[in-house]
């Protein structure tokens, strides 16, 4: 099977002379689910940042497909099929549900009618609250615009970060819920999360990233009874709040 994403030998920070990443590796096949854990601090965000060209990448590539897209914007990816979910700041809070739907697919509006019934059959609470504002939503709807923004342009590759953060266990599992169905509709994902065990049980394949290399790698199954992952990160990530 061929690869949507490959990050090899990424090394990459904000501050100069200050790596976060420091040779991570992570491969995300077609139609794959994969997951991204770790303590506070080990790089996580900092990998999709570094895709998204927010950061300084000083040494190895990202490669979507057979291009290497090292150093390109976030627009520049979007228009080659990848959808990115932030954590933070993930709707346009002054817009309606229907106009945060529109930004997603601004580089082609001709697409919005279609891909609008398609979100709505996802999250068929976005059609309910069309007409409302953002803002007002609760935090479970809003990460719903998020994703269904994230999807408006029919990505091949979704980038989620942290998508449970902030939420009730009951949103989280709704969350996580509707990560598995966008999956099965054939779109790879890679997913950062602070819910280490939930994100193992969904993931296809996970990685353990502990300053900014890979620690563990496996099959989310594998790695949810893995000894020296329970002993050194289960634990203590089960109370993380990020990194």
């Amino acid at each position: 099977m061929s690869s949507v994403l490959d990050v090899k030998d990424l090394i990459a920070g904000y501050i100069p002379e200050v790596n976060i990443l420091n040779g991570c590796n992570i491969t995300v096949d077609q139609g794959e689910f994969v997951g991204v854990i770790g303590p506070n601090g080990a790089g996580k965000s900092t990998v999709l940042k570094a895709i998204l060209g927010e950061c300084s990448v000083r040494g190895g590539e990202i490669n979507l497909g057979e291009l290497n897209i090292t150093g390109f914007k976030a627009h520049e990816l979007v228009e080659r099929g990848v959808g990115y979910v932030p954590q933070n700041r993930n709707v346009f809070p002054s817009l309606t549900v229907t106009e945060n739907l529109e930004m997603g697919c601004f580089l082609k509006p001709s697409v919005f009618k279609n891909r609008f019934e398609y979100v709505s059959t996802l999250f068929p609470r976005l059609l309910e609250r069309a007409l409302v504002k953002a803002g007002s939503l609760s935090g479970g709807e809003r990460q719903m615009v998020a994703m269904g923004r994230a999807l408006m342009m029919e990505p091949k590759l979704l980038l989620l970060d942290e998508p449970s953060a902030g939420l009730s266990p009951v949103l989280q599992d709704e969350v996580f819920i509707q990560c598995k169905k966008i999956n099965a509709e054939g779109i790879a994902i890679l997913m950062v999360e602070q819910n280490a065990r939930r994100c193992l049980q969904v993931s296809n394949r996970a990685y353990v990233l502990d300053q900014g290399k890979n620690a563990y790698t496996g099959t989310g199954k594998d790695l949810l009874t893995d000894p020296n992952v329970i002993k050194l990160y289960l634990g203590t990530l089960a109370k993380s709040t990020g990194g």
